[in-house]
């Protein structure tokens, strides 16, 4: 919790508990951490570094009503910004975040291991390409690029809620696509 407490720069609630990951609440200032059995501490201080991005860069609006996209889809694209929001200001937390990605890779906390990544939907193979990209090779066509690429380049919240439009539109289309083909 002092990490957290240090990186934030200011005094956040830090609380341990059985959850399923690391979240944070940007209204309450509560960092949840999640009590794993089997993770390092490269692991909890990559969590900590990611959880406190949103602390310093996720605004606390309620976006969701101008904007009507799911969360699911603005939390690919806003972990992906706040991550690199953190290593720009801690130069060093880029080796922690490689380091405990590589390890929950090597644990296959993503279930992944028996399957086709480059055959999931964009949202998941983003998801998985920002976190685990360094491990796993994920292929994308022209017009997925362009998104992805969108996403890499997303530098204020506004950018990233953009992004994770035209991610949401784009899987909605493949699987608007995808359902027609099944019942012409």
């Amino acid at each position: 919790s002092q990490l957290a407490k240090l990186l934030a720069t200011e005094d956040l609630v830090v609380e341990n508990k059985y959850v399923e990951t690391a979240q944070f609440n940007v209204h309450t200032r509560v960092l949840t951490l999640p009590v794993w059995e089997r993770a390092s501490s490269q692991v909890y201080d990559m969590l900590v570094g990611h959880e406190v991005g949103h602390a310093l860069y996720t605004p606390d609006n309620d976006w969701f009503r101008e904007r009507k996209i799911p969360p699911q889809f603005v939390n690919v694209v806003e972990d992906v910004r706040i991550e690199k929001m953190m290593k720009r200001r801690y130069a060093g937390i880029s080796k922690t975040f490689y380091r405990g990605y590589s390890e929950l890779a090597d644990e296959d906390f993503f279930c992944i291991e028996n399957e086709d990544v480059n055959k999931m939907n964009l949202a998941d193979k983003a998801n998985l390409y920002f976190k685990i990209g360094n491990f796993h090779d994920i292929d994308f066509n022209l017009a997925e690029r362009q998104i992805i690429d969108m996403i890499s380049a997303a530098e204020t919240f506004s950018d990233a809620v953009d992004a994770a439009r035209a991610l949401y539109e784009f899987c909605k289309e493949k699987k608007e696509k995808e359902a027609e083909a099944l019942c012409p």
